[in-house]
């Protein structure tokens, strides 16, 4: 039976990949940081008859990602498809002079995909098959911060893992989410009242659309015809538009600071 390893499969969009992926039959293997969470959703996975293995590992620990890189390259019990999804908002401002918050972020969103989509790039090259998916962000193409810094490299990361893995029989895809309706607005401090009913989705839709790509091999995956046109629009506007759109996004986005 086909075995799958999602990072950040807790919660969110990741939860929402475990989800589907045990409905279409998929075993599991479960990273998050929370152990009580993990085991509260393998038990709820297990239900819809899926063998469920839980890794608990803070994937800004680089101790914690080579367990999990060694899981990704284990034979015996190999892994067909990772799903990078782990991730989280960064808000803290590109000229700070605390860094840490975006230290943390290059840790689980750059360092930790690129060492885990590796790991299991050769095993499953190895193998002759396998898919790869990166979740990163239609962010990438705005220019709000560290977030839009970091899933611009993810994206490209990406789409270059996938021409490095050419005629191995291993596919990459990577998801580029809009607004999606999950808890990451709210723990990211998000006000999101400003963002169009129009532009949100569900993460179940997100999600089935994301697998259905997995399946016809394609390398980037964008939901819904709006976003590909509106994201068409953006990527050919020119700069100075975009830079002008990404702050009345950033400013409409803020939460107001508490008296």
């Amino acid at each position: 039976m086909a075995t799958a390893l999602v990072t950040g499969g807790t919660s969110g969009i990741g939860a929402e990949f475990a989800r589907q992926l045990a409905r279409r039959g998929w075993d599991l293997v479960l990273v998050a940081r929370d152990l009580p969470r993990l085991d509260a959703t393998a038990t709820e996975l297990r239900a819809l008859g899926r063998r469920v293995e839980v890794l608990a590992a803070d994937l800004g620990d680089r101790a914690d990602v080579d367990r999990v890189a060694a899981r990704l390259e284990d034979e015996v019990a190999p892994i067909d498809l990772l799903v990078n999804n782990a991730g989280f908002g960064v808000h803290t401002p590109l000229s700070s002079t605390d860094v840490a918050a975006h230290d943390a972020a290059f840790e689980v969103m750059c360092r930790a995909v690129l060492v885990l989509s590796g790991a299991g790039a050769r095993a499953m090259r190895g193998r002759g098959r396998g898919r790869i998916v990166i979740v990163s962000s239609t962010a990438g193409f705005m220019t709000m911060g560290g977030y839009s810094a970091i899933k611009a490299w993810a994206t490209s990361f990406g789409e270059s893992l996938s021409v490095e893995l050419q005629g191995t029989g291993v596919g990459v895809t990577t998801l580029l989410p809009g607004w999606v309706r999950t808890e990451f607005h709210q723990r990211a401090g998000i006000r999101s009242s400003s963002i169009p009913n129009a532009l949100w989705l569900s993460a179940e839709h997100l999600v089935t659309a994301c697998l259905r790509d997995v399946d016809k091999g394609k390398v980037v995956s964008m939901p819904t015809v709006r976003y590909r046109a509106l994201f068409w629009l953006v990527r050919h506007a020119p700069r100075s538009a975009v830079r002008a759109a990404s702050a009345k996004i950033s400013s409409s986005r803020r939460k107001p600071v508490e008296p």
